[in-house]
């Protein structure tokens, strides 16, 4: 089950190298056309069927992606032009149950995705080693968070949902 939920492995940051950095911005920089790519041609029962057992569908996966994107480019800029902000946490699970994420076909949210990575790539490719050392304080984790760590975790997260529908592909022989 470890497996399948947790496709890539656990999330977890262990510093950033220069080498790293150019890496994880590359990879976001690639990340909606992989996403788009395998995705591609899926019927309507595809995107809506669920990863793994109780997880989400196919279909509420992009568009949490598409979600999780804004308020990443808004956490980014928040950090860069404010001193130490405090973000605002989304409940994701409860975002996943609106209509519009349960039902809305998937090409409204990769347009999203694609536009905010666009963004998010010309953002980052601009920061300075001293604006990745910059932070935020995330409310429902108790803790401060550095740029460096978020885009760590911002290229985790994406490959991670990525892997989730690229395991069910496979699985499925889609």
């Amino acid at each position: 089950m470890e497996k399948v939920t947790y496709p890539i492995g656990r999330f977890v940051f262990e510093g950033m190298t220069a080498v790293q950095k150019q890496e994880w911005i590359e990879q976001i920089e690639k990340y909606p056309t992989l996403l788009k790519a395998t995705v591609e041609g899926f019927s309507q029962e595809q995107l809506d069927t669920p990863y793994r057992t109780g997880g989400w569908t196919v279909r509420q996966v992009v568009h949490h992606v598409a979600d999780f994107s804004t308020n990443v480019l808004t956490r980014f800029k928040l950090a860069l032009t404010e001193n130490n902000p405090t973000i605002k946490p989304f409940l994701e699970e409860k975002w996943a149950l609106l209509s519009d994420t349960r039902s809305m076909p998937i090409e409204p949210s990769l347009s999203i995705i694609d536009g905010t990575y666009a963004r998010l790539f010309v953002l980052l490719k601009s920061m300075s080693s001293a604006e990745f050392e910059r932070q935020f304080y995330h409310p429902e984790k108790g803790a401060q968070i550095s740029l460096k760590a978020f885009l760590c975790f911002t290229k985790w997260h994406s490959f991670h949902h990525l892997a989730h529908i690229q395991a069910l592909k496979e699985r499925n022989n889609w």
